[in-house]
């Protein structure tokens, strides 16, 4: 009777054990840090958007001026079309190349954009229109959203990839979670050069 009683007490004191390992071993503190990770990218994802959105009417505005500048124009509603087309999922945040993709893609409507900010100069009409100096103060606000985002995005890699690979949590990632690092935001070739704007 004393053994059965011993094996009872055992049984019910194993899970507890359990679930006391399991907060020691950072468990928990890998998925707060993982959620973090997706709420930053969404956070990026919801800036891009942001952007996105605005680019329509940008592109509008400069056209009634400056319709003559459909090379610009078309670059523009290009980008914005291929940035549609590359959504990355929370989950496939570790692979590099996706997100290499993704970088590469947005760099490309920010240097579609500045030409065709480049191109307004050359306009004074297109300058002097207040619904174009509108939609310009909302994409450098959007720009600057961009910059916060990508950097707290980053922030959060930084922990969730540090918080993988510490002991004791990174056996608790190799035995139980097996979750990837995460791939930060990082410069595109070329960005640590100043651009060159040519007017014409």
């Amino acid at each position: 009777m004393y053994r059965a009683r011993n094996n009872h007490f055992l049984t019910a004191l194993l899970p507890a054990l359990f679930v006391l390992g399991l907060s020691g071993c950072g468990y928990n503190e890998i998925q707060r840090n993982e959620e973090a990770v997706f709420a930053a990218w969404a956070d990026v994802e919801a800036t891009y958007q942001r952007r996105a959105d605005l680019i329509p009417n940008l592109v509008e505005t400069v056209k009634a001026y400056a319709a003559h500048e459909r090379e610009t124009l078309e670059a523009v509603t290009d980008a914005r079309a291929r940035i549609g087309q590359l959504q990355i999922s929370p989950k496939n945040l570790g692979d590099a190349a996706a997100v290499a993709k993704y970088i590469e893609a947005q760099g490309a409507m920010s240097s579609a954009l500045s030409r065709l900010l480049a191109v307004a100069e050359a306009y004074p009409d297109l300058k002097a229109s207040q619904n174009f100096r509108d939609l310009q103060h909302q994409l450098e606000g959007t720009e600057n959203r961009i910059n916060v985002a990508r950097q707290r995005y980053n922030e959060a890699v930084q922990i969730f990839n540090s918080s993988i690979r510490s002991f004791p949590n990174n056996l608790t990632n190799k035995f139980l979670l097996r979750l990837d690092r995460k791939e930060p935001f990082k410069a595109q070739p070329g960005a640590d050069q100043a651009p060159r704007v040519q007017f014409q």
